[in-house]
């Protein structure tokens, strides 16, 4: 885990580098462990972690004004300072531009600005702490700084309503503890804190105007191609030496066996468009994007493409047969790694610490299989969905545009879809109705549901829209929460309610796309936290500013046909010279998802049933453990429950016992009792009304 973190002071104070920090307990300097240096007091700022070398870079205008970049970053020194120069006079949105995924800190003078991705998969959090504020890119060393306890109520948040930002609001599980917002950055001026937000707002009473969709798609491509070359630029690393022969062990085995990645570049390639994309651009653009000379297969140009095979649950015959033929490309140095029942989720529940919780932690073991054999620099399809795809809700987007007759076509797949004549005046009308709510009618609409437990939605794709056709929805897990937990969810719904009289500033389709990619962002992070391999760096290039930018230009009449994202990623290899793609490629499928976590959950039933004997969810009064039991029960016989409910309430309930039994602190300078939750969760009713106080 890496990440970075410093304060903003009300009073300077005459440190030197060397002393940077505050006086802790006994007089010792108050400093994260395993830190490093990047400025001193009185305004100090450290990264901490497995940082590689050209992840880190400092570049100084003079003594009080200065930036830092941590990530993959492809601007130049020459452009950081001009980036500094500019920033200076209050201009963010530039810091944000350069082709990468990094974090851009800023110091002029005493003003400190901290900014963050428009995903959310790079997120700023900040707490008051000695009359200052502190910030950092995780949430749990500024809650082990400041001591902060469990917010229930943003618990309770985040199972009854995880893509409704009103209910989540700034929060985090640590109170006190507050998140920028995906798309803001955080200003500190000798201690006062501000949110800015850096992109334009566009204007609700005049329609954008009609967007070229094929220049939109060629931004696509550039901003993909510059993402993927601007990773192929960087030095590329050797995970530490091999200790030695192991009997009856090849080199790829004893890499795996060991938890060291294979030098140099892979991605996977699991047969769908998005891995298939990244793939190709990587193994096509000009460089040497696979294995170094002299490591792994000897072939110094050859990506290393990574196919996972379950061989617990079949229905992915068709895509591993597309990823095969994909890996027929000779710069293409092609691995299946298989997987067996002790691969599939709920089968392996062990893991570190993950900074928030995410309902990845119940399928992380299975994601650390394939990541294993994988390489030092592995790139993943995470986020195309999100960036590419249109939420249902972008019908009504169209209706609000006058553009009436590019519903034709989704709706016509709708309707093969379920075979009934009645699905286009169902969806219409749905559709209408959402254009013509106002949002605060929408959250006390939700309001409303989760006070009166109603969770019944339609079946099937036509449902699945139709319930997806709103400004906020319950979420998967919430018909297990208790009364009293969704009261409050309730109350935070109302409150927001009130506060949102001019709405969020966007559409419905357009909101409710960028919280669907904040959720996904979110799991993203706590995925590669919890799925770490030692060594590994994981590339989500479709998460990357430039790209998501991109990807909103996109029309929304070319986002709603069917098919669009495998449309959109072809041309983008077209454009790049790969033309060759195999038959069905970029053909949806979903089904052996499902079915994976079904058989999982079966096979894990007795085992998720004793998790949930005791647990602290119900000590903190957020459910009723005869319930959760009786829902695993049920759910492993057969019934039709949401999965994905399950997974979230798991996943808690694990990141909880795993906080909880933690020893040790992230600083130095505190005693071992100074740190997140120090108390622990004591077993009561009300517990949630405390953290559930609007903000």
């Amino acid at each position: 885990m890496r990440w970075l973190v410093g304060w903003s002071s009300t009073a300077a104070r005459a440190l030197g580098a060397e002393t940077a920090g505050a006086t802790g307990y006994d007089g010792e300097t108050l400093r994260p462990v395993g830190s490093h240096l990047l400025w001193g007091d009185p305004d100090p700022l450290w990264a901490v972690g497995d940082w590689r070398p050209d992840e880190v870079r400092v570049v100084h205008a003079d003594a009080q004004n200065r930036i830092a970049v941590l990530g993959i970053c492809g601007a130049s020194d020459e452009e950081l300072r001009r980036g500094l120069f500019t920033a200076r006079g209050g201009a963010l949105r530039h810091l944000t531009a350069w082709p990468g995924s990094y974090t851009a800190v800023v110091q002029a003078g005493r003003r400190i600005t901290v900014c963050g991705d428009l995903a959310g998969a790079r997120p700023v959090f900040h707490a008051p702490w000695e009359g200052g504020t502190a910030y950092a890119t995780a949430a749990l060393p500024l809650a082990d700084l400041t001591e902060a306890n469990l917010d229930f109520g943003h618990l309770a948040a985040l199972l009854a309503a995880p893509e409704v930002p009103a209910a989540l609001r700034d929060t985090t599980p640590y109170e006190g503890v507050r998140r920028v917002a995906p798309g803001h950055a955080l200003v500190l001026r000798a201690g006062a804190r501000e949110i800015a937000g850096y992109e334009p707002v566009a204007s609700l009473a005049v329609a954008a105007p009609p967007a070229d969709p094929d220049r939109a798609v060629d931004a696509v491509r550039d901003a993909l191609v510059e993402a993927v070359r601007v990773r192929l630029a960087a030095p590329r690393h050797v995970p530490g030496l091999d200790p030695g022969p192991v009997p009856g062990m090849g080199p790829a085995e004893r890499r795996a066996a060991r938890g060291m990645p294979v030098p140099g570049i892979g991605a996977d390639l699991s047969g769908g468009p998005a891995s298939g994309t990244l793939a190709l651009l990587a193994a096509g653009l000009p460089g040497r994007p696979g294995t170094l000379l002299g490591h792994g297969t000897g072939a110094g140009e050859r990506l290393l493409a990574v196919t996972f095979n379950d061989l617990a649950v079949g229905g992915r015959e068709a895509e591993l047969e597309r990823a095969g033929a994909l890996a027929a490309n000779p710069r293409l140095h092609h691995v299946v790694v298989t997987g067996a029942e002790d691969t599939l989720p709920y089968a392996d529940l062990d893991g570190p610490l993950t900074d928030e919780p995410g309902p990845s932690l119940v399928t992380a073991a299975r994601h650390r299989t394939r990541l294993a054999a994988g390489s030092a620099d592995h790139f993943t399809g995470h986020g195309a969905r999100q960036v590419l795809d249109a939420h249902p809700a972008r019908l009504a987007d169209l209706l609000l545009d006058r553009q009436r007759r590019h519903l034709v076509r989704p709706v016509a797949a709708l309707t093969r879809a379920d075979g009934s004549v009645l699905v286009p005046a169902r969806v219409y009308g749905a559709a209408r109705r959402l254009s013509r709510t106002p949002y605060r009618t929408g959250l006390e609409a939700l309001a409303e549901r989760l006070m009166r437990r109603r969770f019944d939605e339609p079946k099937g794709a036509v449902g699945a829209s139709l319930a997806a056709l709103t400004w906020a929805r319950p979420g998967p897990a919430a018909r297990w929460l208790t009364g009293e937990a969704l009261a409050e969810v309730s109350v935070l719904l109302q409150t927001g309610a009130d506060r949102a009289a001019g709405g969020p500033g966007q559409r419905p389709g357009e909101f409710r796309a960028r919280t669907v990619l904040a959720r996904h962002a979110a799991d993203l992070r706590v995925l590669e936290q919890a799925a770490e391999v030692r060594s590994q760096r994981l590339h989500a290039p479709f998460l990357d500013n430039q790209v998501v930018r991109a990807c909103r230009d996109l029309p929304e009449a070319l986002r709603v046909k069917p098919g669009a994202r495998a449309a959109v990623l072809r041309t983008v290899l077209e454009g790049a010279g790969v033309t060759d793609l195999p038959l069905g490629w970029g053909t949806p499928s979903h089904a052996s998802s499902a079915a994976a976590a079904r058989t999982g959950l079966r096979l894990a039933a007795d085992s998720l049933v004793d998790l949930f004997d005791t647990p602290l969810l119900a000590d903190a009064g957020l459910v009723e453990a005869r319930v959760v039991r009786k829902a695993l029960r049920e759910a492993a016989a057969g019934e039709p429950l949401p999965l994905d409910g399950l997974a979230d309430l798991v996943s808690l309930e694990l990141w909880l016992r795993r906080l909880l039994a933690r020893r040790g602190t992230c600083w130095t300078g505190t005693p071992a009792r100074a740190r997140a939750v120090p108390a622990g969760i004591a077993p009561q009713r009300g517990a949630l009304r405390a953290g559930a106080r609007p903000s």
